[in-house]
């Protein structure tokens, strides 16, 4: 369920990056202060931390879920 997570996230903010690169190369976009564009710039800023810290929850967790299996008391 977390890797879905962590995978959703990326995949947005990499599409929210991508779009704001296409609408300044083409031009299409002079005034990203307004609609949708604060949301769309602002995305990879939070998205891509917030990936990484999931990963490294993710990390942490499969330890604990590795260990407590070797040792033979799941919880």
């Amino acid at each position: 369920m977390l890797i879905f997570m962590i995978a959703a996230i990326v995949v947005l903010s990499i599409a929210s990056f991508a779009v704001i690169f296409i609408a300044r190369v083409t031009g299409a976009v002079t005034d990203f202060t307004t609609g949708a564009w604060p949301a769309i710039s602002v995305l990879p800023l939070i998205g891509l931390p917030l990936a990484i810290l999931l990963i490294i929850a993710y990390v942490v967790a499969s330890g604990v879920r590795r260990v407590r299996e070797n040792r033979g008391t799941t919880r």
